[in-house]
This record gives structure tokens, sequence and C-alpha cells, in this order.
């Protein structure tokens, strides 16, 4: 799986690519361990290239975004498409997360 991130001052957008599903998922949540520990910047998850994702990634999601509140931060998602807010709805999770549909409005969201 292809991850690429970008750096907006304190603000860093990740974009995976392809559905998180399996080891795609093991890595995705290796990547953004790897960025929760590494900074105290936020993050903003930019899910317009995610086709769908299975009951581990919604797991890594949870996680991520409960590391995040605990240190007064959040995890923000941009470009949700339909299948992946239905999940989201029918999960329970959507309050969760705040929904942007655009990068710039959730990095801006942020400052």
């Amino acid at each position: 799986m292809k991850i690429d991130e970008q750096r907006h001052g304190d603000v860093t957008v990740v974009g995976p690519q392809g559905p998180l599903t399996g080891a795609d998922t093991d890595q995705f949540q290796a990547h953004m361990v790897k960025l929760l520990n590494e900074r105290s910047a936020m993050i903003v998850l930019d899910a317009s290239k995610i086709p769908f994702v299975d009951s581990r990634a919604l797991e890594v999601l949870v996680d991520v975004t409960e590391q995040l509140i605990r240190s007064g931060r959040a995890l923000k998602l941009v470009g949700v498409n339909s299948t992946l807010r239905e999940v989201l709805e029918v999960t329970e999770l959507a309050s969760l997360f705040e929904q942007f549909d655009d990068v710039g409005a959730a990095v801006g969201s942020l400052r």
C-alpha cells in the first residue's frame, strides 16, 4: 500500500491509497503510530483514495483518534466516500470524526 504524506505546518496530511484491509491495515497502523510517536502535530486523514475498510481498519482509526484526543488533538477526515461514510454511521463511529470535503478546510480547522 502506498501512503502519501504532506506537511502543512503543524498538520500532517496522510493519504493511504487502496482499501484498508488485512496487511494494508497493519502497514497503515504502523505508519500512524510512527506519526503519533514522532510528532506533536495534528493529523488529517485524506480518505479520498480509500474505497473501503474492514473492521480492523475501523479499530485502528478509533485507536488513533483516542490517542490524539488524550493529547488534546484530533483526527480530521477528508474525502470520505459514501461507502466509508455509511460504515461509520452504521457502526456509530461517525461522531468521533469531524469530516471535511477538502484538505484545505480540514487543515484550516486545526489552526
